[in-house]
């Protein structure tokens, strides 16, 4: 029945996975943007495959720093410790179970970040975090945006996903955010920014 609804013709095709992530083929992946760094680029694409296991609708920011904090370590240097990242971890992992059930029917738009139209599968709040990101970064004199441009962005957007599981896991989003905003003004031109420091 699936194979003869596809071959009657694309606008049925179309109509059954509206919310699946994009393909190869028409719009850009987020994660083949070319202001992102190769590390950054696999965060997204690791976001991607979770969403897909999990049955979400779209990448959410959730499933964004789910991904930064298992594979980028200036990430997890941003966190005061191993047992918050444990527990923040924790937290992510039962979201398929728990109460990230809930969002699975949703689309994550806090309305803190301008909405933007879905790009590859990503939430509004997740596509305008990615070019905050890419904006922080250029800001900063860097061509890509690596991790902590993404993790500045996640935590800047309150009433996000990604906001509230550090909520639940005792992490104060505003502070994170302005440790690394002032870590972001403090260092100088040419230097790189290291998770809770910066380093030359």
């Amino acid at each position: 029945m699936t194979g003869a609804g596809e071959a009657d013709g694309l606008g049925d095709a179309r109509s059954r996975v509206p919310r699946q992530p994009a393909s190869g083929q028409g719009a850009p992946r987020p994660d083949d943007d070319a202001r992102l760094s190769a590390e950054l680029a696999a965060v997204v694409a690791g976001a991607r495959r979770r969403a897909v296991r999990d049955g979400d609708r779209q990448i959410d920011t959730a499933h964004l720093l789910h991904t930064l904090l298992e594979s980028d370590p200036e990430v997890r240097a941003a966190f005061d410790g191993a047992p918050r990242i444990a527990r923040l971890l924790g937290y992510l992992v039962q979201r398929s179970i728990g109460y990230g059930l809930r969002w699975q029917s949703t689309v994550e738009d806090s309305g803190a970040l301008p909405v933007a139209t879905e790009a590859g599968g990503l939430s509004p709040v997740a596509s305008a975090a990615l070019e905050y990101a890419c904006e922080r970064a250029a800001r900063r004199g860097e061509g890509l945006a690596r991790g902590v441009d993404l993790l500045a962005a996640l935590v800047a957007a309150p009433g996000a996903r990604a906001v509230e599981v550090l909520a639940r896991a005792g992490i104060d989003a505003r502070d994170l955010a302005g440790r690394l905003d002032n870590d972001a003004r403090e260092c100088p031109e040419g230097c790189v920014v290291r998770g809770g420091g910066s380093g030359c």
